[in-house]
C-alpha cells in the first residue's frame, strides 16, 4: 500500500481532478454535454499531466537532491525507479493516443479533429523541452504555458467544433496561469535549490533569492506577479465588459470576491520574508482551487448552473478524497 501511494504522489493523482479537466472546460464553451465525450477528453487530460509531472520529476532528480525539503520525493527517496518512471511516461502517452481513437472511433478525421492531434504533439514536444532544457532557457515558462493551452484547445478542435469567443478567452487565461504558476509561484518555491545549480529562470535573473532562511523578493519581480494576476483578471470580466455577454448580478458579486481572494493570497506569497516551503505550498494550493473556480464562475450564464457547479466542485472533491491514499496532509503536498 505504502509503494502504490508513492506512485500516487508521483503523479501527483490528488491534483488530477483540476489540472486535467482544461479540455472538458474547453468542449463545454463549445456546448458539448456529452458525458462520454467529456470523460474521454479528461482522461486525455490526466494522461497528458502525469507524462509532464513524472518526466520533469525524471529530469530535476538531482536538482531536486539538493534541497533538504525535497527528499521525499519518490524518485529522490528512491522508492520508485527512473526506470519506472520512464515507462510511466510512455505508458500515459500511449494512452492517450488509445483514447483519442476511442473518441474518434466511426467518424471522419476532419480538420478540427486533425488540429486536435497536432495540438497534443506540439504540446509534447514543448513540454519536453521545457523538462529537459528549461533550467538553461531563460523564460522557458512560457513553453510550458503554451504546450498546456494547447491540451486545452483539444477539447473544442476534437469535437469538431469552432472555438467560441468564451474558448479564446478561457485559452488565453490558461496561458497566463500557467504562466504564472510556473515563473512566479515555482520560482519562489524552488528559489532555494535552483541558485546551487545556476537555474537561469525569471525569478533568479530578477534578483529573488534565499539566505539563511530569509527569503527576498525584488520589488520588480512583485510588479511583474502582481501585473500577470491583474491581467487575468480583466480577462474574466472581458466578456461581460467589452463583449456584452449576458451575466447575472451575483455572478459578477461572486466574480470580485473571488478575484479580491486571489489576489490577496498572491500578495500575501509575494511579501513573504522568510522561506517556509510548507507556507508557500500552502499558499500555492489555496490559490490554485480559488482560481480554478473563477472560470466556471465566468462561463455560469453560457454553459449553465449544474455544469458551472460540476467543474467548480469536481476538483476539489476529487482532491479531498483521494489525497488520503497518499499519506499527504491537506493544502501540504510533498511536491
Amino acid at each position: 500500500m505504502k509503494n502504490l501511494a508513492e506512485y500516487l504522489v508521483l503523479i501527483r493523482f490528488p491534483g488530477l481532478g483540476g489540472l486535467a479537466i482544461p479540455p472538458v472546460i474547453a468542449a463545454l464553451t463549445v456546448g458539448s454535454v456529452d458525458v462520454i465525450s467529456l470523460s474521454l477528453l479528461f482522461f486525455i487530460g490526466v494522461c497528458v499531466s502525469v507524462f509532464g509531472f513524472v518526466l520533469n520529476d525524471y529530469i530535476d532528480v538531482e536538482v531536486d537532491r539538493l534541497s533538504k525539503d525535497l527528499q521525499s520525493r519518490p524518485l529522490v527517496s528512491g522508492t520508485v525507479t527512473k526506470q519506472a518512471a520512464l515507462a510511466i511516461c510512455f505508458l500515459f502517452m500511449v494512452l492517450a493516443f488509445l483514447t483519442f481513437f476511442i473518441l474518434f472511433y466511426g467518424t471522419v478525421i476532419t480538420y478540427l479533429r486533425f488540429l486536435s492531434i497536432l495540438c497534443i504533439l506540439i504540446a509534447w514536444v514543448l513540454g519536453s523541452i521545457y523538462n529537459i532544457y528549461g533550467k538553461k532557457i531563460f523564460a522557458s515558462d512560457i513553453l510550458v504555458a503554451i504546450s498546456l493551452s494547447l491540451i486545452f484547445l483539444i477539447g473544442a478542435f476534437a469535437l469538431d467544433t469552432q472555438p467560441t469567443l468564451f474558448t479564446w478567452i478561457v485559452f488565453i487565461l490558461t496561458f497566463n496561469n500557467l504562466f504564472y504558476m510556473n515563473a512566479i509561484q515555482g520560482g519562489i518555491k524552488d528559489a532555494d535549490h535552483d541558485i546551487l545549480m545556476n537555474v537561469n529562470n525569471i525569478a533568479l535573473r530578477s534578483g529573488v533569492n534565499v539566505k539563511d532562511g530569509t527569503l527576498f523578493i525584488p520589488p520588480m519581480f512583485k510588479f511583474l506577479g502582481l501585473a500577470i494576476k491583474t491581467s487575468s483578471i480583466i480577462l474574466l470580466f472581458s466578456p461581460f465588459l467589452i463583449f456584452n455577454q449576458p451575466y447575472s448580478l451575483l455572478q459578477i458579486l461572486v466574480l470580485i470576491l473571488g478575484s479580491i481572494a486571489v489576489v490577496y493570497i498572491n500578495v500575501k506569497l509575494l511579501a513573504l520574508r522568510e522561506f517556509k516551503r510548507d507556507i508557500i505550498r500552502k499558499y500555492i494550493s489555496i490559490e490554485s482551487f480559488l482560481r480554478y473556480s473563477l472560470v466556471p464562475i465566468m462561463l455560469l450564464s453560457f454553459i449553465g448552473v449544474v455544469p458551472a457547479l460540476i467543474i467548480m466542485f469536481f476538483p476539489m472533491i476529487w482532491y479531498v478524497v483521494f489525497t488520503p491514499l497518499t499519506g499527504v496532509k491537506l493544502l501540504k503536498p510533498r511536491m
